[in-house]
């Protein structure tokens, strides 16, 4: 299926699976620019389930937004796990949301290291206060690792709130 096809059923599906279970989700997203957020609310029938979303590109959106510490962003750096898991946590907080999508990556091209090449993005879906992070190594140009990682994101809030 194509990328842009799969987002759409996807986000339908979670859509359904949200209003069903009538849970609120919110995005706190980096390097996927509002995308999984962009995907939800084409959904018709979102505002059932999504109140908002942050992007939140830069440190100090995550820091301001999302209360993501400083001292966090500059041991681990923006594409950590640990960003993610605060940047999640902060998200549930300042929207007192069921679940929260945090994503942070090297979408590229330029920007990755030998540590965190481009490609790499961290994820963290928090639900109620249980957190499941994971990274992912995608391949291929900036918008392909970005549909990759939206695609990546919905695929993992459905089975952990399915679990």
């Amino acid at each position: 299926m194509e990328l842009h096809q799969e987002i759409k059923t996807l986000a339908a599906q979670l859509g359904g699976i949200l209003t069903d279970k009538r849970l609120w989700i919110t995005t706190a997203e980096s390097c996927t620019g509002g995308g999984v957020s962009y995907a939800l609310t084409d959904t018709p029938g979102s505002s059932a389930y999504i109140d908002r979303a942050f992007v939140t590109y830069s440190n100090q959106a995550k820091q301001d937004l999302l209360k993501v510490a400083a001292a966090t962003l500059a041991e681990y750096g923006a594409v950590s796990e640990q960003t993610v898991l605060e940047m999640a946590a902060g998200a549930c907080k300042v929207t007192n949301a069921d679940i929260s999508i945090a994503v942070s990556g090297v979408a590229g091209p330029g920007g990755g290291t030998k540590e965190k090449p481009v490609g790499l993005v961290w994820f963290c879906i928090q639900i109620g206060n249980k957190q499941y992070p994971s990274q992912q190594l995608f391949f291929g140009h900036r918008a392909s690792v970005r549909a990759q990682a939206i695609v990546y994101a919905l695929k993992e809030v459905i089975e952990k709130i399915n679990l």
